[in-house]
């Protein structure tokens, strides 16, 4: 399909985002030190401990007070590696805001903290329609969402995630979404994607976390669902022809699909 018969901001986003990519294989090259974290130090390929992810937090982070609270909050909590990285969060900020979204799904909430990030950069008249399954999660992210004057645009559903698509489906809201954001039960990447797909509208985004699981990826074991549905979400999206990819080595991994 020809370039032009996407938007021109999902256009440009993907021309930067390509970019980006290009210069982080040749900090990878240049810094061979940069390797896969575990799970258990990190959700990003550069460690927390390196002075290099210090340096580009410090040289690039712009985090709003009331979301920089909550993150803060979250690091307490004892899954905090489930929350999205903070320059992950930004970047998926600025692509809402370049494709000048409106509708936002995101599937998989945690304490919110990703949540508040998109809400705070949609219009007044905006919503993120927020799937959890968890509430007791989402209560450390509510009061912020209050103090930061967003809570109108969140509509929070706590069930599971398919149940909320599909309603949405039926409710004819099919091609309206602008930006979906799915983090969620790895087992179901699949179906989540195929959903958000028919919700997104043309030129919109799905974003699709923890594409690299930690490196298991690279070898999927016997049994281990998780890491396989991954690996075959990551092989179908390779050759599916609805969408353009780019997928960035940031945080544990994130797939970026342009619906054309």
């Amino acid at each position: 399909m020809p370039l032009f018969s996407v938007p021109k901001e999902a256009a440009v986003g993907t021309a930067m985002l390509g970019v980006a990519f290009a210069a982080g294989m040749l900090a990878g090259k240049r810094y061979p030190s940069l390797v896969f974290g575990t799970p258990k130090s990190s959700k990003s390929i550069i460690g927390k401990s390196s002075p290099l992810w210090q340096y580009i937090l410090d040289h690039s982070l712009r985090e709003h007070p009331i979301l920089k609270k909550l993150r803060l909050l979250t690091t307490d909590h004892p899954c905090s590696r489930m929350m999205v990285s903070c320059d992950q969060a930004q970047l998926m900020a600025n692509l809402v805001k370049l494709i000048k979204a409106k509708k936002v799904i995101e599937i998989g909430v945690f304490t919110g903290y990703n949540t508040l990030n998109m809400a705070l950069v949609l219009p007044d008249n905006g919503r993120v329609i927020a799937c959890d399954i968890n509430e007791d999660y989402v209560k450390i992210g509510k009061p912020l969402w209050k103090e930061a004057g967003v809570e109108h645009k969140i509509d929070l559903r706590i069930k599971p995630a398919i149940q909320t698509l599909d309603e949405l489906l039926a409710s004819g809201e099919a091609e309206t979404f602008d930006f979906a954001f799915i983090d969620a039960d790895k087992e179901s990447c699949n179906e989540y994607y195929e959903k958000c797909l028919r919700l997104i509208k043309k030129g919109g985004i799905i974003a699709i976390d923890n594409v690299l699981w930690s490196g298991r990826v690279l070898k999927p074991r016997k049994g281990d669902l998780a890491t396989q549905s991954i690996h075959h979400l990551n092989e179908k999206l390779l050759r599916d022809a609805r969408v353009n990819i780019s997928m960035l080595p940031m945080g544990d991994g994130v797939t970026l699909a342009f619906k054309l």
